[in-house]
């Protein structure tokens, strides 16, 4: 049975119906837990990643204008899965900006950063949500629970290579 002693499980309360999947109800909230904050981390890339696309400036003006509308275009589907996953297990999935400010490891920009600036903005925000789903998945790993694993997986395998890609750019 996981343990959590991670206090961002209480944002998620039981929706009060039951369930019966073969996960214990403690094991889904230390799995919700750590969805949440993947989730707060996702949005805060999302936010980041948009504000970038309407902002980012100089001569590589069109390329990373549409490499970040392609990103954020593929994070916002992303959002949608991660909160049914939360649902699904029988919680309620954070949806304020308070409630993702206090669960995000991503600090946003307090400025709008020339176009390197975003990029490595960006390699961070996709590096921190990696970490973040990676931490979820081992939780889900734990206990035996298949689709949030293998979201999650799939989650890190696009984070990765977006990391990838814009580090790419920033050689």
């Amino acid at each position: 049975m996981a343990k959590t002693n991670n206090p961002s499980a209480q944002i998620a309360p039981p929706s009060g119906l039951p369930i019966d999947i073969g996960i214990s109800a403690e094991d889904r909230a230390a799995v919700v837990a750590e969805l949440s904050k993947t989730l707060a981390d996702t949005y805060t890339l999302y936010l980041m990643t948009h504000n970038f696309h309407w902002n980012v400036t100089g001569p590589m003006f069109s390329a990373l204008h549409n490499l970040f509308m392609t990103q954020y275009t593929e994070i916002w589907q992303a959002l949608d899965e991660i909160a049914e996953r939360i649902r699904a297990l029988g919680h309620y999935a954070p949806g304020t900006y308070a409630e993702y400010a206090r669960l995000s490891s991503i600090a946003e920009p307090t400025s709008v950063p020339n176009a390197q600036g975003m990029l490595q903005m960006l390699v961070d925000g996709n590096e921190a949500v990696a970490r973040t789903a990676r931490s979820a998945f081992r939780m889900a790993d734990e206990v035996n629970d298949q689709p949030t694993a293998d979201l999650l997986t799939q989650r890190l395998d696009i984070h990765e290579k977006n990391a990838w890609m814009l580090r790419s750019m920033l050689a």
